[in-house]
């Protein structure tokens, strides 16, 4: 898939979300505050060869995929296509699946495929012949939620949501210790907190354990639009915050390539 010039990439994910702390009790019967454990996220891409294939699939994903999920407890399903506007013919339609653990995310197929509503649902994309699949490739991506985000948080528009902006950034790095010092740079950094300031709405921060451009790290934001998708990152490359962390030497050729996808939700998407 080929989104914007300079940058190009695919991705998708799932899990238990909840950006709330938990009280711990002491001893002493103090409450302590505990940091949530870092989720997990599986990041599907499907690609697709025809609209018949990208229907079957938006079907599938609606009425069997998404309620099995919910009825295992895995909430807060992002399901997005490109941007209408970005010059690609290719099909895509991305899903994030965020997991509290990854006994969860190991489970989740055994789960399904005792769900009899599920399978009954489903079964147009599930029981597809070998000649006449519902997608021509499924891309997954597995990743860990960032220290400093360990969490997702749920972005909330008014506004339609063929003009809402979601943007899909991928960043490697030439090798491990380079990825790790970028990933530092988000945390201890402070980049993470920087975007929170601004009003970035990030949906997640993940470190990519498997997928096929490692080292890797992943994360969305999102904007009610175009325009203050653009206002946002001008008040980015202007913060102090920002001109201070790019000043640093350590941080010198931590990004090797970066990919940017433009996505919407669609209409049954959580988000």
């Amino acid at each position: 898939m080929k989104p914007i010039k300079f940058l190009l990439f695919t991705v998708i994910i799932f899990g238990i979300t909840s950006c709330e702390t938990k009280q711990a009790e002491t001893p002493g019967n103090t409450p302590q505050m505990v940091t949530p454990s870092r989720e997990f996220y599986q990041l599907k891409i499907y690609t697709f060869d025809t609209d018949e294939q990208v229907q079957t699939t938006d079907s599938y994903l609606e009425k069997a995929f998404l309620p099995g999920l919910k009825k295992l407890a895995i909430k807060s399903i992002g399901v997005f296509k490109p941007s209408p506007n970005e010059a690609d013919s290719v099909r895509n339609i991305f899903v994030l699946i965020p997991f509290s653990s990854m006994e969860q995310f190991l489970g989740l197929e055994e789960e399904l495929n005792n769900d009899q509503a599920y399978m009954t649902a489903g079964s147009e994309y599930i029981d597809a012949s070998y000649d006449n699949p519902p997608y021509a490739r499924i891309e997954s991506i597995l990743l860990q939620a960032f220290a400093d985000m360990p969490v997702m948080q749920i972005p909330e528009f008014d506004g339609p949501r063929a003009d809402r902006v979601y943007e899909l950034r991928s960043y490697e790095s030439a090798t491990e210790r380079y990825y790790n010092t970028k990933v530092d740079m988000f945390n201890a950094g402070g980049e993470v907190k920087l975007f929170d300031r601004l009003e970035f709405n990030a949906v997640f921060y993940g470190e990519v354990i498997s997928g096929p451009k490692m080292p890797n790290l992943m994360y969305m934001t999102t904007f009610s639009d175009q325009a203050s998708r653009d206002e946002h990152w001008s008040a980015f490359v202007e913060a102090p915050e920002w001109k201070e962390l790019i000043a640093l030497p350590k941080y010198d050729n931590t990004v090797s390539h970066a990919d940017i996808t433009f996505l919407y939700p669609t209409d049954y998407s959580d988000y």
